[in-house]
């Protein structure tokens, strides 16, 4: 079983940036294909991007092309989440999750596809 905290949340203005970790602990990280979610107010969970084990894959939302970038260190236990030219819709809690039973190269698409979740951190885009 793995445990993930994220961090690096927080308030910023729109156009600004934010890196979001995600540190894994009680299994290595490289056994997981992972993802970030998000969930705004009155809104229900959604992808935002993901990467495989091996960090050869990554797969974006529309809303996340361009502007996102998911990478992961897994001699740290780390993933991360750089996010740039946030808009004041990114406002939303963002959640790391694991999922587990893929392939090296394969990335976990579905929500349903992860084991593990982190507790969620807050990220507020506004002036």
């Amino acid at each position: 079983q793995v445990q993930l905290v994220e961090s690096g949340g927080g308030l910023v203005q729109p156009g600004g940036s934010l890196r979001l970790s995600c540190v894994a602990s009680g299994r290595s990280l490289s056994d997981y294909a992972m993802g970030w979610f998000r969930q705004a107010p009155g809104k229900d969970r959604e992808f935002v991007c993901g990467i495989s084990r091996s960090s050869e894959s990554t797969l974006y939302e529309n809303f996340a092309k361009g502007r996102f970038t998911i990478s992961r260190d897994n001699a740290k236990n780390t993933v991360y989440l750089q996010m740039n030219s946030l808009k004041p819709e990114d406002t939303a809690v963002f959640y790391c999750a694991a999922a587990s039973d893929f392939w090296l190269h394969e990335i976990a698409p579905r929500e349903a596809d992860y084991d593990y979740w982190g507790q969620g951190i807050q990220v507020t885009v506004s002036s």
